[in-house]
């Protein structure tokens, strides 16, 4: 800020061109104040923009903090032994850590696949909006799934791991305007135990991807024929 400062007040254009509508006025050639009024005023414009632009910019502590809280494989459950399930049933929490500002989602796009990156399945949730330091529970189950996919997930040691990656883009709402989209790109491993349910009892957190980008969502996933059903 200080070297802005100094740029406008110690420019020597801006110097020199005071000292000529200094000398205009005393000639009676140029009005007495109104140069200087537009000049006063479109500094502050700019000043108002720029501070307008920096509360605006969202940083990592503003995006959602997207969480696996749910994540069943009906398929790799011994105890029911039922390798014709081909379903995989789910629940991520989206959070809103603002408090105040609103977040407007574009389609939420989630794709699930094996540690070695196998595809298995994608499922869309449809845009929504959440209000401040809100919370959100998207609940889904994605059908067909490739079962020999899924059973090739399963390590020596008798736990599967899978990968989930969520993408979308969001804007920021205050009282009195929108923000310009910005791309959502996190993912997380997520291990499942011999009962065919997430391993960690606790709330996996999805995390940036190293592909991903801070500023703009290039492509989506294509859509899978699914079951949707959803707790707000």
């Amino acid at each position: 800020m200080k070297l802005l400062f100094s740029r406008v007040f110690e420019l020597p254009k801006y110097q020199k061109f005071e000292k000529k509508m200094s000398r205009l006025e005393a000639e009676g050639r140029a009005p007495s104040c109104w140069w200087r009024f537009g000049f006063w005023l479109t500094i502050l414009a700019g000043l108002i923009i720029l501070i307008v632009w920096i509360n605006l910019r969202p940083t990592g502590s503003d995006i959602p903090k997207c969480s696996v809280e749910y994540f069943y494989v009906p398929a790799l459950n011994k105890t029911l032994n039922s390798r014709l399930n081909t379903t995989l049933n789910f629940m991520v929490r989206l959070a809103n850590p603002n408090s105040e500002q609103g977040i407007y989602y574009d389609d939420v796009h989630l794709s699930f696949s094996s540690v070695t990156y196998v595809f298995i399945a994608n499922y869309t949730v449809p845009r929504f909006y959440q209000g401040r330091k809100k919370k959100a529970k998207k609940w889904g189950q994605v059908v067909p799934l490739n079962n020999q996919t899924v059973l090739e997930a399963v390590l020596p040691n008798g736990l599967a791991s899978f990968r989930i990656n969520l993408k979308t883009q969001v804007r920021y709402k205050n009282s009195f305007w929108k923000t310009r989209r910005f791309g959502v790109d996190v993912g997380a491993e997520v291990g499942v135990n011999g009962d065919g349910v997430k391993a960690n009892k606790k709330g996996i957190r999805l995390k940036k991807s190293d592909s991903s980008s801070s500023s703009s969502l290039r492509s989506y996933f294509p859509l899978l024929k699914s079951t949707k059903y959803f707790i707000e």
